[in-house]
């Protein structure tokens, strides 16, 4: 049985749709991302699996619970960070870890978690001196403290400088390997694409895409893309645009350099093509498209 499951919910706020039946499954053991733009209702989707919303219509369920109905049970099993967290400034580190353990009748020891998570050095530190990466690992063991099965994380790594957020991406990995599901909510592309093992688009309250990462990048108009610089004009540039698989092509007016998007045969193609017209391509690059370009194809279709 899934660990989570999210059935045909939907939310609205005074007579605005922010979740239009949105329904998947997270199995135990993922990291399960839900991504999507800004406002597009992937917080208020995780309020709903957290037991913090009550959704108008549908069900979700956590290890078979009701998140509303059997909110003492799921708590017990269900850690979280909040979009927007904070804590009382002058509050240390140990302080923090101390009362939220308190909390729960078999938490997990906040000393090995500080260890784990890199804190044992700051535990007299205020919160408030913190730097941004030592509050996001605070609140991670905040959100493990009670030895949970499922731990949501809303943004987690927004406001992080890139190595804050790389090293907080290692101790995601870390978290699922201890054996905890992650629901990881993210607007960022590159962490999605990195983190998870599966993800949901949501898009304007709407699930529009369900899929592995590789899967979704896939499902982009030219899933391969092409690009060089020839050694020589092409004698008919539009040769390029009638080639198998081929989507789309353009030329940068500053150097000349071509980009072709199409599919694996239309790499094979274009390769052939100048090899046949005795052009050298330099600067030859041939990529998979990116989670950022389907997302960018899936949100035109979806608007």
């Amino acid at each position: 049985m899934p660990i989570i499951e999210v059935n045909g919910i939907r939310k609205a706020y005074r007579g605005r749709l922010a979740v239009d039946g949105v329904g998947f499954t997270v199995e135990e053991g993922e990291i399960f991302g839900i991504l999507g733009p800004n406002g597009a209702g992937k917080t208020t989707t995780v309020e709903c699996v957290e037991g913090l919303r009550v959704p108008d219509a549908g069900t979700v369920r956590v290890a078979g619970l009701d998140p509303v109905a059997d909110r003492h049970e799921v708590t017990r099993l269900l850690g979280t960070q909040l979009q927007e967290s904070g804590l009382q400034p002058k509050l240390t580190v140990r302080e923090a870890l101390e009362l939220y353990s308190a909390f729960y009748p078999h938490p997990a020891d906040w000393r090995v978690l500080a260890g784990r998570l890199g804190l044992e050095d700051h535990l007299g530190q205020r919160f408030a001196k913190l730097s941004g990466g030592q509050k996001q690992r605070l609140f991670i063991a905040l959100a493990l403290v009670g030895n949970p099965r499922v731990v949501v994380l809303d943004e987690l790594t927004t406001g992080l400088d890139p190595r804050a957020r790389r090293d907080t991406w290692r101790l995601i990995e870390e978290v699922r390997d201890s054996g905890v599901t992650v629901v990881l909510v993210t607007h960022f592309m590159e962490e999605a694409q990195y983190l998870c093992d599966r993800i949901a688009v949501i898009d304007k309250g709407r699930l529009i895409a369900l899929d592995t990462p590789a899967g979704i990048a896939g499902r982009s108009a030219g899933s391969t893309v092409v690009s060089f610089t020839p050694s020589k004009p092409l004698p008919d540039p539009r040769a390029l645009g009638r080639l198998p698989g081929a989507v789309s092509v353009s030329t940068d007016g500053r150097d000349g350099r071509i980009t072709v998007h199409g599919t694996d045969e239309t790499a094979d193609a274009v390769i052939s093509l100048l090899a046949g017209l005795g052009i050298t391509a330099s600067r030859l690059r041939v990529l998979d498209t990116s989670l950022d370009d389907a997302f960018l194809d899936l949100t035109e279709q979806d608007a």
